[in-house]
């Protein structure tokens, strides 16, 4: 996928959500089904999963490369990233990680505060594909990912992509 097709995706991902969250009745905001997150929760998750990407993709290279290393293997197609995250969250069913344990529970009134940062977080993501990073080091350069390992950048990113997708699908199915 080029930068271009990931931009787009991303754009239209964010989109589809945010627009979901938008037209969701208020009081829908801090309740889920038994056992799952809220509404907030969901959107609050994935904003904290896009800013410390886009903290990385800040960094200098060079610390990235000394950090992580660099990749050793051919960048994996949307489809094949889909499909390897779908396995991996079939084998740790019910586990959240780190970042999202003990979430709190978001507030009717920080809602527009979490879809607005998660906005210009989206923003900055696509900036920083389109502007700061190069075919080359997107491929070349990698990051650390809980669920997934470590992956080139230009996965990550596309993961992102879908990640969104993915609770924006859950959010209409059972919210």
């Amino acid at each position: 996928m080029n930068k271009e097709d990931i931009v787009s995706n991303l754009e239209e991902k964010h989109n589809t959500l945010v627009d979901w969250l938008q037209n969701q009745k208020a009081d829908k905001w801090e309740e889920g089904p038994d056992g799952k997150w809220t509404t907030g929760q969901q959107a609050l998750h994935l904003l904290q999963s896009i800013k410390p990407l886009n903290d990385a993709l800040s960094m200098p290279k060079i610390l990235l490369k000394f950090k992580f290393g660099k990749a050793n293997r051919d960048v994996r197609d949307y489809d094949a990233i889909v499909k390897r995250y779908q396995e991996r969250l079939l084998g740790v069913q019910g586990k959240t990680f780190k970042g999202s344990q003990n979430m709190k529970v978001p507030t009717v009134s920080e809602k527009e505060y979490i879809l607005n940062r998660l906005q210009v977080e989206n923003k900055k993501l696509q900036y920083k594909t389109l502007k700061r990073w190069n075919d080359k080091q997107l491929d070349t350069y990698i990051l650390p990912h809980p669920l997934m390992g470590k992956m080139p950048v230009r996965e990550i990113i596309m993961w992102t992509a879908h990640h969104v997708e993915h609770h924006t699908q859950i959010l209409q199915e059972k919210y």
